[in-house]
């Protein structure tokens, strides 16, 4: 037995009569009934009402996006734990009948558990069968949360192994015709509440051959179209990529010399520190870029302030241990860039011709809140295809969309763009305007200098106007 089946080995025990004082056998069952929770295994109403608040659009708020991952990730290590109670079990003895017999106790626990892995396995499914979208959202990775890639596909396919299933149906049946020789266990808790799940849930199960069957022939087909579609995916990806990753590199010609410096120095950069707090968010831009010709507007790309060791400090905000070894001066920005979501130096991110600084009108812990969950996203690869829809590829104003959508009274609306649902730079600052974000200042426009407060407002305006 693997940790990737849905349907592990039933492992015997070693009596038929509990031995007094096997702790590990009493721990194993009390294990089992902690995990079988509804809250804690099952697919819960509340992702049906995310389904269908989200009908009408074929991807998920951020918000909705957390919400899934967090119940899927809770799912997903209870289910480890019932995994490993099965794997123990199966190390005590073989299976079979006779086996089963001598072992009665333990294959009690381990047909407890099976029940439990395939009845939460077959709810996930079913919520997923009708939804694209959440099938993709459930094989997406995301190490914030533990999920490793593909993980839907996987508990799909070892739940639905034949297998298993057939070895699974005999269980159930030794269990069935058995059931008097499990009398001793019925006074003997925890055995005594085991047993009377495995009553209920054997008596109701379809075990039928033909629902075996049917349910591979299911995922069979679901494994055809997930290949293919992935394929294409990759295909259209790996085209975006070559071609983004060059147009990244390449300067207009005629736009200024080749040697010119940028306009923002690092006087004017250290000056824009200075004014800066954690949870800003710099939109900026390169006047010569080649990128600049095919995304709409004056400002093509954002990434977020996430301060100094100092600034932090002041604030009182505290990111997740793991991160804690990377948030060290002089990094001071979270951005995505086409080698991917990274956290940078300001001398990277600001060597720039020109930016302005938006800050989010939230509380301390508010900031500290969505700083968290953007550091969250740190590492992942950069989106070529600029599909908002997925998180696990983040562009440069996603990071900022994911780190404030519905973050207190915030929230971002996507467009489609070039048949995509994304949120350029030039939509962020609109949409961020128009809500609780106010321009703090603006460099390379205008006089070329730092320009603060309603000048900088004014000088941001003409950029969008044009006047």
């Amino acid at each position: 037995m693997t940790r990737s089946d849905a349907v592990p080995t039933l492992s015997p025990t070693p009596e038929s009569v509990l031995p007094e004082g096997d702790s590990k056998l009493r721990r194993a069952a009390t294990a089992v009934l902690g995990a079988t929770a509804p809250e804690t295994l099952g697919a819960p109403a509340e992702i049906a009402a995310i389904l269908e608040k989200s009908r009408g659009r074929d991807y998920f708020l951020p918000d909705e996006d957390d919400a899934i991952r967090v119940r899927y990730a809770r799912f997903l290590g209870t289910r480890e734990v019932l995994l490993s109670v099965l794997e123990s079990m199966e190390s005590l003895a073989g299976r079979g009948d006779e086996a089963w017999q001598r072992q009665l106790p333990a294959f009690a626990v381990a047909l407890t558990a099976s029940f439990r892995l395939i009845r939460s396995a077959e709810a996930w499914v079913a919520l997923a069968a009708d939804s694209r979208k959440l099938r993709k959202k459930l094989d997406e990775a995301d190490s914030r949360h533990g999920i490793p890639r593909k993980s839907f596909a996987h508990l799909y396919r070892a739940d639905t192994k034949t297998s298993r299933r057939l070895l699974f149906r005999h269980a159930v049946e030794f269990f069935r015709s058995h059931r008097h020789d499990f009398a001793p266990l019925e006074s003997d808790p925890p055995f005594s509440e085991i047993l009377g799940q495995l009553d209920e849930e054997s008596a109701t199960i379809d075990l039928s051959a033909g629902r075996i069957w049917l349910e591979r022939l299911r995922y069979r087909w679901f494994s055809y179209r997930r290949r293919h579609h992935s394929a294409w995916k990759k295909t259209v990806f790996e085209v975006f990529r070559q071609s983004g990753s060059v147009i990244a590199d390449l300067r207009q010609p005629g736009i200024k010399s080749a040697d010119a410096p940028k306009r923002v120095t690092p006087d004017l950069r250290q000056q824009a520190l200075e004014l800066a707090r954690p949870g800003d968010v710099f939109v900026t831009r390169h006047d010569d870029a080649m990128s600049n010709l095919f995304l709409p507007g004056f400002w093509p790309h954002a990434a977020l302030f996430i301060g100094s060791e100092a600034d932090r400090a002041e604030m009182g905000l505290q990111f997740p241990v793991s991160f804690a070894g990377q948030l060290t001066d002089p990094i001071c920005f979270l951005e995505s860039k086409k080698d991917g979501v990274r956290l940078r130096p300001a001398e990277d991110t600001l060597a720039v011709d020109a930016f302005v600084i938006l800050r989010p009108s939230l509380e301390t812990a508010e900031i500290g809140e969505a700083l968290g969950r953007a550091i969250g996203h740190a590492g992942k690869l950069y989106d070529f295809v600029f599909d908002f829809r997925c998180s696990d590829r983040l562009a440069c104003t996603e990071v900022i969309y994911r780190t404030y959508h519905h973050c207190g009274p915030l929230e971002f609306e996507l467009i489609e763009t070039g048949g995509r649902w994304c949120l350029p730079a030039e939509e962020l600052i609109a949409q961020a305007l128009e809500q609780r974000f106010t321009v703090v200042a603006t460099c390379g426009i205008g006089s070329g200098g730092l320009i603060k407060g309603r000048k900088a407002e004014l000088a941001l305006h003409a950029t969008r106007t044009g006047l």
